[in-house]
C-alpha cells in the first residue's frame, strides 16, 4: 500500500513539474509515514511543506495542488489536508484486504525485496579467540550477526558471512603453553600452573587427549621448564613476564615441530567445538578466515608496505608506528614491535585490506561494545590504504548479563568459571536464546532472564509468538475434524467484507511487514522484526479470543481462514529470518 501511494504522489509531482508549479531541477524526496491516530487517516506526507520554499509557494496551497494532481485510485478512499500542509490519506478497507491475496501468492517470499540490488556485503561476526568455548556473551553477537546477514539477504543484498579466526599471537601461545603444562601433569610431572594460564576444564581435556595419543613424547622435566624463569605474580613477581618466559621455554624444549603439534591440537579442538556450537545455534558461515594465513602469505608485510608507500609509517624507538592520529585516531599505533613481531593491529590492517581487495561494496564488522575505541584506528587504516572509510560499518553489541533467579552468574574465560553458549542452549533452547538476544537494540545492555525464557506463558515473548502460529495450525486441524471443506477462492472474494475492528487491525499489521523488513535490514536493527512479530501475535490472539473462525456461514469462515493463514505465513517468514522454529502444536 505504501509503495502504491508513493507511486501516486510521484505521478502528481511529475504533473506539477510539467505545469511549471514545481521547477524541473528541484529534487523531490517523497516522505510518507503511517499515522498514529486513525482520525488522520492511514498515511500522512509532509511533502508540501518540504517543497514549499524551493517552489516559492505557501505549503497549504502547494498541498492542494498536489492533491488535485493525484491520479484516481480505488485503494484511496479520500485525501485530506491538515494543519499547515500535511496530506492525509485514508485507504479503502476493501483494498486493504488485497494484502491477504498477495501473501498467499508470494508465500515464503512475501516481504522480500531487491532494494539491495545485489550489492556485495561482508558480515564478520563473533570471531572470538579460539582459546576456549563460546560463552553466553558471544551468543548475543552470534544471534545478532546472523539475523543482520539474513535480513540483508532478504532485501536483495549478496551476503558473505565470515568468522575471523585469531589463530596467531600471544593469546594462542598462552593457550598452547597451558595445554602443554596440563599434559606434563598427565605425565606425572609436579607442575606449578601459572597464574596467567588458561584454567578451564577444556584445557585439561585437550591435554588428556594428547597424552592418550602420544604418551610421553612431549614430556620434559618440570625443573628444566622452570630453570631461570621469572617469578609468577603469586610468588611476588610479574605474571606477564612469567607466562612469556614459559612460552619461550616451551618453544625451546619442544622445538618447532613439537610446539606446533601442541599448538595445533589445541586450536583444532577448540575451533571444532566453536563450529559445532554455532551450527547448533543456527549460525552458518561462508568462510572461516585464518589470521595465520595473513602471516604466512605475506599479507601483513604487504599491508605495511602499502602504508609506508602512502607516507603513513615511521620508525621510533626501534618500533614501526602507524601515524593514525593524522587520520582521526586519538594517537599513533605500533604495528611492529622492537623485537620485530607484528602487533594484533597490524594483522587487522592486513585483514581489512584483504576485505577491500575482495571487492565488497560494504564491510560490516560486529564487535563487542568494549571495542568501541578500536573503530577510529581501523577507519584510519582504511583511509591510509586509499579506500573510503565509509565502506566500513562497525556495529557494537553489549554482552548479555545472565541471571538465574536473583543471582547474577559471573563469567571469566581465563579462570574457567563461565557459562557456555552450549549450556545456555541446553537450558532454554535455541529458539528462546536467539529471540531474547535480538529483542533489544544491540548496543543496549540486556539482562537475560532464564526463568522467563523457559516459561510457557504469554509473558514469555517467544512462546507468545510461536503459540500464535501453533493456534492457526490448531484451527486448521479443527476444520478437518468438524467436517468443513475450505473454499479458498470464495474466501478471497469475501475478504472485503471483513470489517470487524480486530480484522482491520490485523490487515493493517500484515500490510506493514514488507516496509518493516526493509527498515530493519537497512538500519541493522533486527529487534524491529521482534517488535513486529510480537505485535502481530498480539493482534491475532486478540482476534482469536473475540471471534469464532469456524462459523456456519461458509463465506465468512473461508475469508477468516484466509486471513489467519496469512498471519501464519508472515509469522513463519519472520521467525525463519531469525532462525527460530514454527511449531504446529504447543
Amino acid at each position: 500500500m505504501r509503495k502504491k501511494l508513493e507511486a501516486l504522489i510521484q505521478q502528481a509531482v511529475i504533473t506539477l513539474k510539467k505545469e511549471g508549479v514545481i521547477a524541473e531541477d528541484i529534487s523531490v524526496n517523497i516522505t510518507l509515514e503511517r499515522t498514529r491516530d486513525a482520525q488522520y487517516g492511514d498515511f500522512a506526507s509532509n511533502l508540501a511543506m518540504m517543497l514549499a520554499k524551493p517552489a516559492k509557494m505557501n505549503p497549504r496551497q502547494l498541498a492542494e495542488k498536489l492533491v488535485a494532481a493525484l491520479p484516481k485510485d480505488s485503494a484511496v478512499k479520500k485525501v485530506e489536508i491538515a494543519g499547515p500542509g500535511f496530506i492525509n490519506f485514508f485507504m479503502d478497507a476493501s483494498a486493504q484486504s488485497d494484502i491477504v491475496k498477495l501473501i498467499h501468492e508470494q508465500g515464503s517470499d512475501f516481504g522480500h525485496s531487491q532494494v539491495g540490488a545485489g550489492k556485495k556485503v561482508q558480515v564478520e561476526f563473533v570471531s572470538a579467540n579460539p582459546t576456549g568455548p563460546l560463552h553466553v556473551g558471544h551468543g548475543r553477537g552470534a544471534a545478532y550477526g546472523s539475523a543482520i546477514a539474513d535480513l540483508l539477504e532478504a532485501v536483495g543484498f549478496t551476503v558473505h558471512r565470515e568468522y575471523y579466526v585469531n589463530d596467531a599471537g600471544r593469546q594462542m601461545d598462552i593457550l598452547a603453553t597451558s595445554i602443554w603444562l596440563r599434559y606434563l601433569e598427565e605425565c606425572g610431572e609436579p607442575v606449578r600452573f601459572p597464574d596467567n594460564g588458561y584454567r578451564g576444564d577444556y584445557v585439561s581435556d585437550i591435554a588428556r587427549d594428547i597424552f592418550r595419543n602420544t604418551k610421553n613424547e612431549y614430556r620434559r622435566p618440570f625443573e628444566l621448564v622452570l630453570e631461570d624463569i621469572p617469578k609468577d605474580e603469586a610468588q611476588g613477581g610479574d605474571k606477564e613476564a612469567h607466562i612469556d618466559a614459559l612460552i619461550a621455554r616451551a618453544k625451546t624444549l619442544l622445538g618447532t615441530t613439537g610446539y606446533r603439534d601442541i599448538f595445533q591440537a589445541g586450536l583444532n579442538n577448540i575451533l571444532e567445538d566453536i563450529k559445532n556450537d554455532l551450527q547448533e545455534f543456527g549460525v552458518e558461515y561462508q568462510e572461516w578466515f585464518s589470521e595465520q594465513h595473513l602471516m604466512d602469505d605475506g599479507s601483513v608485510e604487504k599491508a605495511l608496505l602499502r602504508l609506508r608507500a602512502s607516507g603513513h609509517l615511521y620508525e621510533k624507538e626501534g618500533a614501526t608506528w602507524f601515524a593514525s592520529s593524522t587520520l582521526g585516531d586519538e594517537k599513533d599505533r605500533v604495528v611492529r614491535r622492537e623485537n620485530g613481531q607484528y602487533t594484533y593491529f597490524a594483522s587487522d590492517i592486513a585483514y581489512h585490506m584483504n576485505k577491500l581487495d575482495r571487492g565488497f561494496d560494504q564491510i560490516i564488522d560486529i564487535w563487542g561494545a568494549d571495542h568501541h575505541g578500536y573503530i577510529p584506528r581501523v577507519k584510519a587504516a582504511i583511509l591510509a590504504l586509499g579506500a573510503d572509510a565509509n565502506k566500513l560499518k562497525v556495529l557494537l553489541v553489549q554482552f548479555a548479563t545472565l541471571y538465574r533467579g536473583e543471582e547474577k552468574v559471573q563469567m571469566s574465560t581465563r579462570s574457567g568459571e563461565f557459562v557456555t553458549l552450549r549450556q545456555l542452549r541446553d537450558e532454554v533452547g535455541k529458539d528462546a536464546a536467539r529471540f531474547f538476544y535480538v529483542m533489544r537494540r544491540s548496543e543496549q545492555h540486556m539482562d537475560f532472564d532464564l526463568q522467563l525464557a523457559t516459561s510457557k506463558t504469554s509473558e514469555n515473548p517467544v512462546y507468545y509468538v510461536q503459540y500464535a502460529h501453533a493456534r492457526v495450525c490448531s484451527v486448521l486441524r479443527q476444520l478437518v475434524e468438524k467436517g468443513f471443506v475450505r473454499d479458498m477462492q470464495s474466501g478471497m472474494e469475501y475478504l472485503g467484507q471483513l470489517t470487524e475492528e480486530h480484522e482491520l487491525s490485523l490487515l493493517g499489521t500484515l500490510e506493514r511487514y514488507p516496509e518493516m523488513l526493509e527498515r530493519a535490514a537497512l538500519t541493522h536493527e533486527p529487534h524491529q522484526l521482534i517488535l513486529y512479530l510480537r505485535e502481530l501475535a498480539n493482534d491475532f490472539h486478540t482476534y482469536y479470543n473475540a471471534h469464532q473462525f469456524l462459523v456456519e456461514d461458509a463465506k465468512v469462515r473461508d475469508a477468516r481462514l484466509n486471513l489467519i493463514c496469512a498471519v501464519k505465513q508472515v509469522l513463519a517468514n519472520g521467525l525463519r529470518l531469525l532462525n527460530i522454529n514454527t511449531p504446529e502444536s504447543m
